[in-house]
């Protein structure tokens, strides 16, 4: 592609500071922002890049004129860093289909919907492949939760169980995700609501979540998504969500509140699945706000012949939620039509080059 790729960001928030620039200094051309806050609204974006970045001559605009911004930029892809669940971003991926832009997101359950929205992610399926472009969901988890465990099976002789955990503190992420995992309840209020299903029998479950009634973390897309691209078939899914407390107090910024010694800091999902293969994937995500002896940290362990273990400490998982997001633009405008999940795109590659020359479509 011999022209640069035309890029918009959709949410102006924590994550943009770093996907805006990564977009611009691996060379896209950053047409235009939005946001819905109203203090972003009207800056230049290196105003919300910040640490001195220079001008970069681009404003945000109002995300309520979405539809008439995308229609005057005509990008070729957009970023949408929003919220965590595909409903919540299906108004943005409808527009995006009626203009033809091809769009990517940090949305956790968009990278793999299709085992806890299957419904909402056949229609925007169907109305992305009408729009000639393509949708898919990206971060973090899509290689340390993803292609990093797929390669390590690739040295295994046999596997009988995979085994992950991962910890993230949610002061680095928005309110959206904050609330999801329950930080600033009391033990009694998660029990309650997040924690209600926590003895719900797969087939229950898989209904509950496939009609909306519950939410499930981000470990059981993350389980659908490493069964697709193993091979796996999966026979029952379950999930617990289990509160995480702290003996001391602990102040959020993201939340904006002192959560008290023994309410909810945030929580540990743990998700079950069996498989036709005989393959077990137990999985949990850790996400809470962190004291001052915690530290992000990534677990792996693949059960079998040989045994392996692979431990990542203090990963930087907002830039590199980010920069995985930036590195798959060019895999996104090379890919089919539709709603398609990076279980299905190549290996993620680091760009030495500017980023449209990775991109191979001789049409576009």
């Amino acid at each position: 592609m011999e022209r640069k790729i035309r890029v918009c960001q959709y949410g102006a928030g924590k994550m943009s500071r770093w996907l805006m620039r990564y977009v611009i200094e691996n060379g896209g051309e950053l047409v235009g922002a939005m946001c819905r806050n109203p203090d972003h609204i009207g800056k230049d974006v290196s105003e919300i890049i910040g640490d001195g970045y220079p001008k970069v001559g681009v404003k945000v605009h109002s995300s309520a004129d979405a539809d008439k911004l995308l229609g005057q930029w005509q990008p070729d892809v957009c970023i949408i860093a929003t919220r965590s669940t595909v409903a919540e971003c299906e108004e943005i991926f409808t527009l995006c289909a009626k203009h033809g832009v091809n769009a990517i997101t940090t949305c956790e359950e968009a990278l793999y919907p299709w085992n806890s929205s299957p419904r909402l992610t056949e229609k925007l399926d169907k109305l992305a492949k009408m729009g000639h472009c393509t949708f898919t969901g990206v971060g973090y988890c899509d290689l340390f939760w993803g292609t990093l465990v797929t390669n390590l099976a690739g040295s295994s002789h046999k596997i009988t169980k995979i085994q992950g955990s991962s910890s993230y503190n949610i002061e680095d992420y928005g309110l959206a995700l904050a609330e999801g995992h329950g930080a600033g309840l009391s033990v009694e209020e998660f029990n309650r609501t997040i924690g209600r299903y926590n003895d719900t029998p797969s087939e229950e479950m898989k209904k509950l979540v496939e009609s909306g009634q519950y939410v499930p973390s981000y470990m059981w897309n993350q389980n659908g998504w490493l069964c697709s691209k193993l091979g796996l078939h999966a026979v029952s899914q379950t999930q617990r969500c289990i509160p995480c407390v702290d003996k001391c107090d602990l102040e959020s910024e993201t939340l904006g509140m002192l959560v008290k010694a023994g309410d909810v800091t945030g929580m540990r999902a743990v998700v079950t699945t069996e498989t036709e293969e005989g393959i077990t994937l137990e999985t949990e995500c850790v996400g809470k706000i962190f004291n001052n002896e915690e530290f992000d940290r990534n677990v792996w362990t693949l059960y079998g012949e040989p045994e392996t273990t692979v431990v990542v400490n203090n990963p930087s998982t907002v830039e590199l939620t980010c920069a995985t997001l930036v590195n798959r633009i060019p895999q996104l405008i090379d890919a089919p039509a539709g709603y398609v999940t990076t279980d299905r795109f190549p290996y993620n590659q680091y760009m030495v080059k500017p980023m449209n020359e990775y991109v191979t479509r001789l049409d576009y």
